[in-house]
């Protein structure tokens, strides 16, 4: 009996580990946070890359879920203009890099290397990475559109 036992908990415990490594664990979420965070753009404000032109730091203060991340702004009036129209202001490709969504992969997007182009936010891995993508943007755009969300 004592093996039956051992035998079944074994058992268990491996379909438990299969579950954990199949490549649906493993799927990216829809917006870009990192780990052990469930902040939307490292906690930057979206709206203020818009009404500011730069970067700017929300406060937790003035946040709210969309898309299962938490999003902070930097104050009442962004929070309420994201409300209004999520899709204005949140990065393209959920905030994941927008250069390597186009290459049907994903990596981080910093907020500080960002661009506006055509009324939409998009995010870069680093300086380098932005460089490339901004010598090609409207291709790479092309690109990343045919693979977002499959990348996911």
């Amino acid at each position: 009996m004592q093996l039956f036992r051992q035998s079944t908990l074994l058992s268990l415990v491996f379909a438990c580990f299969i579950s954990l490594v199949s490549s649906n664990s493993f799927a990216e979420d829809a917006i870009y946070t990192r780990l052990f965070s469930s902040t939307a753009v490292s906690g930057y404000d979206a709206v203020a890359y818009f009404t500011q032109g730069k970067p700017v730091k929300g406060d937790s203060t003035y946040s709210l879920e969309y898309m299962g991340a938490n999003w902070n702004f930097r104050n009442a009036e962004n929070l309420e203009k994201f409300k209004a129209n999520p899709a204005s202001y949140a990065p393209q490709y959920g905030g994941y890099c927008a250069w390597a969504v186009a290459h049907n992969t994903t990596a981080k997007g910093d907020p500080t290397q960002w661009t506006i182009y055509e009324g939409k936010l998009y995010l870069n891995y680093d300086a380098d990475i932005q460089s490339k993508w901004s010598t090609d943007k409207v291709n790479q755009i092309l690109l990343a559109n045919k693979n977002w969300p499959g990348v996911l």
